[in-house]
């Protein structure tokens, strides 16, 4: 008994012990839950309607867009810039289909398998176009083509060792799939378009309004007061009025996504003139090298030059636009002194070798000669050469090899600004276009011979062998070092906002401003590289200081201070206060227009109290009238003139843009050759009301939630 009194004494410290051994359980497993949320989140590029995408799946459509583009293009690799834009028709078009198939959704709104396979076997529609599978003969879509590509590719999918031909078939396969999802989406947004579009209606009455308001022409004389013509100083404006028009107005400075102001200091890295020095005595070297005779092609080489020499010669538009001038001033076999080029910030020197005349395209067929070794093929090279040369049939020839021996064109944008010409393939290129019409020449290449015959010249133009020395004026590793050391000690010894506007000009820096950046921009203040940096200005607060960032093209250092942050809401006072302050000038100085024109019951009453009369003809309700005398364009003034009847006066002051107004309707009739069409108006208005119900995806965006964080990211 003695034993269960202590433990019954103890009773308390035992339920403080399980309490807190309990309450541990449940935080351990509320920070592993917290954790798992935070990981989740962090992994987000973004949110729609509560869809959310994250960094693997948005990267997934990246690479299926980028790989479309590469197909349809041709080309293996994008600028950032592309790439960039690319990004971003990615992410619109995941937040165009995630808001489209919610609503859609709600209202019952499918494309349906048999849908699709409607649209294929019409093949009328524009996107279709786009597409492998349009019939050559009849330029049209056709889904036979289709049906037979996508056997072909089942049956390839299933043969071992298909190789390229199977890689080619998936990449084609690839792009349909991706096309096809597409044309769905775009297929849904037409419905919803569509049945949104006949909620709004026309009728016989509507139709009339509209031709009037298009085609009833006024004639008046107007009396005009400009706002100018009153003194900004006469015009007293206070806070009291600054707030009550911003609450009559608050609308107006609603923002529906967060952005951010800063202060930045952004230096750019330039060659010293020790640099500029020692570039230009490699520019005088490669000078007196093309003057002493040297080997063009070495004394380029050695000079490592940006514009390789090919020893092709190429038409003027295939030449860098400096060279292109320069050669203009210059004699053929001359060298030019070094010279800068401002515009892309290089020296450059120019050998100038020869001025020819050479076709711009050339038709031209051939065989090409393989064998077991190079000599083998040489010989039966020379072989097919001399059967020519007698008489031989060059398609037959060129069969019996298993080739076609079709003649093709050669144009010198196939060639001229290629990079990099080995001597086989300048051989190959001088021989077809410096050969005559008819001739056969036999070239013995590294792995064999090609028997080529030029059947076809055509447009001889000028063409310009030049040998360039092209070298951008670039910075020095030490240079780099001093100017960051510099831009680092400026930075390490200004910790705050005040701090770097103190000191810039000490430091031969300027503090510049930019407003309102928001994070799906791709850089900032326009330079690459500053994805770190625009991660830092939307997580810091205002009055922080960056760390210092290197960005560009590796020759620019940066610092920034955040300034403010405008969250998503209605925009302070302080933020939109220059644009509210115009409003309530316009508005005391109309008051006070208004006061001097006090009484006015004719135009020669407002003339004679300052206001200046003109005439001004053709104004139509639809179209903004635009009055010289005040420089600016006025809706109210259309408005209202279009609703007085000819003869009539106004009966009061109308309060434009640029002015105050008063005005007599001179004249009032249909314009000339305008005659009312019901039908056909109606059918404008309906096209009118297509477009308009075309505009309801940026109400949509603007409720959909999105939140956008590709920044931390891409």
């Amino acid at each position: 008994m003695a034993a269960i009194g202590k433990i019954r004494s103890w009773g308390p410290v035992l339920a403080t012990v399980i309490g807190l051994a309990l309450f541990a359980f449940i935080a351990e497993e509320m920070f592993r839950s917290c954790e798992a949320t935070g990981n989740e989140r962090r992994q987000q590029v973004g949110e729609v309607l509560g869809k959310k995408i994250s960094v693997q799946e948005f990267q997934s459509l990246v690479d299926e867009y980028q790989d479309v583009l590469k197909m349809t293009q041709g080309r293996d690799n994008l600028s950032e810039e592309e790439l960039n834009q690319m990004k971003d028709q990615v992410w619109q078009q995941f937040v165009n289909n995630t808001i489209i198939e919610t609503e859609a959704k709600k209202l019952g709104l499918t494309v349906t398998d048999e849908e699709m396979q409607n649209i294929l076997k019409a093949g009328t529609n524009p996107m279709l176009m786009q597409t492998p599978f349009v019939n050559q003969q009849t330029g049209r879509f056709d889904v036979a083509q289709l049906t037979k590509f996508l056997s072909d590719y089942k049956k390839a999918q299933q043969t071992a060792g298909a190789g390229e031909v199977a890689e080619q078939y998936q990449r084609i396969y690839n792009y349909w799939k991706f096309f096809e999802k597409n044309l769905r989406s775009q297929l849904l947004m037409e419905k919803y378009q569509s049945l949104l579009g006949q909620c709004l209606l026309t009728n016989p009455v509507s139709a009339k309004m509209a031709f009037n308001n298009q085609n009833e022409e006024s004639d008046v004389l107007l009396a005009v007061y400009p706002y100018s013509a009153i003194k900004d100083a006469d015009v007293q404006v206070t806070d009291a009025d600054l707030k009550a028009k911003y609450d009559s107005e608050k609308e107006m400075f609603k923002q529906y996504f967060e952005s951010r102001d800063i202060k930045y200091v952004d230096f750019q890295v330039s060659a010293s003139a020790s640099d500029r020095a020692a570039l230009m005595k490699t520019m005088q070297d490669a000078q007196q090298n093309f003057q002493s005779g040297q080997a063009v092609a070495e004394v380029v080489r050695k000079a490592q030059s940006q514009v390789p020499y090919s020893g092709i010669a190429v038409q003027r538009s295939s030449l860098p636009t400096d060279i292109a001038a320069k050669i203009d001033s210059m004699q053929v076999g001359s060298v030019s002194a070094p010279f800068e080029t401002k515009f892309d910030n290089t020296f450059n020197v120019v050998k100038y070798i020869a001025k020819v005349q050479m076709p711009d395209s050339v038709e031209y067929r051939q065989i090409q000669v393989g064998g077991q070794t190079a000599d083998e093929a040489h010989q039966r090279g020379d072989s097919i050469f001399k059967a020519l040369q007698g008489g031989a049939d060059f398609e037959a020839l060129a069969k019996k090899y298993g080739q076609t021996g079709d003649k093709q064109w050669l144009t010198s944008s196939m060639y001229e600004r290629a990079q990099n010409i080995d001597s086989d393939t300048k051989n190959y290129l001088t021989t077809l276009t410096t050969a005559g019409a008819g001739e056969i020449k036999n070239l013995e290449m590294a792995q064999g011979n090609i028997i080529v015959q030029v059947t076809s010249r055509r447009a001889m133009v000028d063409k310009y062998d030049v040998a360039i020395v092209k070298h951008t004026i670039d910075f020095s590793k030490d240079t780099y070092s001093q100017a960051y050391n510099k831009f680092s000690q400026y930075v390490s010894e200004n910790k705050s906002l005040e701090q770097l506007e103190a000191n810039a000009k000490k430091f031969g820096f300027t503090v510049q401003e930019r407003k309102d950046i928001f994070n799906s921009e791709h850089n900032v203040v326009g330079l690459r590289s500053t994805r770190e940096a625009m991660k830092w200005i939307f997580d810091a607060e205002a009055g922080e200081v960056s760390p210092l960032y290197e960005c560009g093209n590796n020759d620019h250092l940066l610092v920034i201070a955040l300034t403010n942050v405008h969250p998503e809401g209605y925009r302070d006072l302080s933020a939109v206060q220059d644009a509210v302050k115009q409003e309530v000038v316009r508005d005391k100085k109309f008051q006070k227009a208004s006061e001097l024109l006090a009484g006015v019951k004719s135009i020669a009453d407002a003339k004679a109290k300052g206001a200046t009369v003109d005439s001004v003809r053709q104004i139509t309700f639809s179209a903004p009238v635009f009055v010289q005398a005040a420089g600016s364009s006025e809706p109210a003034l259309s408005g209202a003139v279009s609703a007085m009847k000819q003869g009539q006066f106004s009966n009061s002051v109308i309060k434009g843009n640029g002015g105050a107004y008063f005005f007599q309707v001179l004249s009032k009739k249909v314009r000339q050759g305008a005659k009312f069409d019901e039908k056909q108006v109606a059918a404008s208005l309906k096209q009118q009301c297509l477009q308009a119900a075309g505009r309801f995806m940026n109400e949509l965006y603007l409720k959909a939630d999105i939140k956008d964080n590709r920044y931390l990211f891409f």
